[in-house]
């Protein structure tokens, strides 16, 4: 069996470890992460609100986009009846100019 490098006898090295001054150092460590944790979940917290705040405005915005597009339609088919009754009144008053009865009218617009 191979011998093993270095002398077995010499002195064990006994390190004394300071651990008081780790401790100060991780609990200073654990206050700052509790601070910054803090301060983010209010960060969060605000923009939660804010957010919620965008979403009802966006709802009411849609909403009302909605109805103007409803009343703009209701009002392009009211002008466009309106074109078509227009129109047909000027057929018959250029069809009553040309001489027909308006028996004859009646059959041509049926």
């Amino acid at each position: 069996m191979p011998k093993t490098k270095g002398s077995k006898n010499r002195p064990k090295t006994n390190i004394t470890k300071d651990y008081a001054s780790q401790i100060a150092e991780k609990q200073e460590t654990i206050a700052y992460l509790n601070t910054e944790i803090t301060s983010i979940t209010a960060n969060i917290d605000t923009l939660k609100a804010d957010l919620k705040e965008k979403k009802t405005a966006l709802k009411k915005a849609e909403k009302e986009a909605a109805s103007l597009e409803a009343k703009k339609a209701k009002a392009e088919a009211k002008a466009a009846e309106e074109d078509k009754k227009a129109e047909a009144e000027s057929v018959v008053r250029r069809l009553l100019a040309s001489g027909m009865s308006a028996d004859e009218i009646l059959e041509k617009l049926k």
